[in-house]
């Protein structure tokens, strides 16, 4: 394997890692504000999509990287 192989395998794997944890604390995060405060769910959503469209971005950013290497 050289090294070309390893450093894609690793930008998509730590890329994609960290924005799928980052999504996921997103998402139990906004459920757990909306399981206290139900009222403030419409408040809640459009940050919250807003946050993962941009941890999204990242996995994005790390596919290009990937294939640029």
């Amino acid at each position: 394997m050289d090294i070309t192989t390893l450093s894609k395998a690793l930008a998509i794997g730590i890329g994609g890692a960290a924005s799928a944890l980052a999504i996921g604390k997103i998402g139990a995060k906004a459920m757990e504000a909306i399981g206290r405060n139900p009222e403030a769910a419409g408040k809640i959503l459009v940050p919250m999509l807003l946050a993962a469209a941009f941890a999204e971005a990242i996995a994005i950013y790390s596919l290009v990287i990937a294939f640029s290497i």
